[in-house]
């Protein structure tokens, strides 16, 4: 990710579910010096053990946390200044039954040209399989949120998509209109 975010030149990112922070320094340590990355999550605990290690890494001054959902925080940044289309990159590993709610905020959030990636977007597999098959509630609802996400995605025309079937998914889109 932190390559991706190198190559694309990003400034102003925006991470949607931290957990302890591994995505998130990373993604602060590839930003310039004067790059930020808003990071977005309903726990800050989590949060809070891995922020020594961002602050360990000199980063801290890269990351602006924010408690809460990752809808109505994102609604938060298409009202501040210079929100709409202001971002150059946005990372996806929160909720999965918002993935495809998430999408249309950060559509409006990164600049054309700008990548969105989604993690998580294969499920172990469970999105392949067919309709009915034993699974775990919360499989079931999780793959079901991510076939839709996939399938929208996949016939979105404002972005071109690449999904990789490495670790649990990851998609990649980056914004054409």
């Amino acid at each position: 990710m932190g390559m991706l975010i190198k190559m694309a030149g990003a400034k102003k990112t925006i991470e949607v579910g931290v957990f302890t922070g591994y995505s998130l320094l990373a993604t602060a340590l590839a930003l310039p010096e004067d790059g930020k990355v808003v990071a977005i999550d309903t726990d800050r605990e989590c949060y809070e053990v891995g922020r020594p290690f961002i602050e360990k890494a000199g980063m801290a001054h890269k990351v602006d946390f924010r408690e809460g959902t990752g809808l109505a925080r994102l609604d938060e940044l298409l009202v501040e200044d210079e929100g709409a289309a202001s971002y150059d990159f946005a990372f996806v590993d929160a909720d999965k039954p918002n993935y495809v709610r998430y999408h249309e905020q950060l559509l409006k959030l990164v600049r054309v040209g700008g990548t969105i990636i989604y993690d998580n977007t294969l499920w172990g597999g469970t999105v392949a399989l067919p309709a009915g098959t034993p699974m775990s509630d919360l499989d079931t609802r999780f793959s079901a949120a991510l076939r839709d996400l996939n399938a929208k995605l996949a016939a979105d025309p404002r972005i071109e998509v690449c999904q990789l079937a490495i670790a649990d998914g990851v998609t990649i889109c980056r914004r054409l209109v």
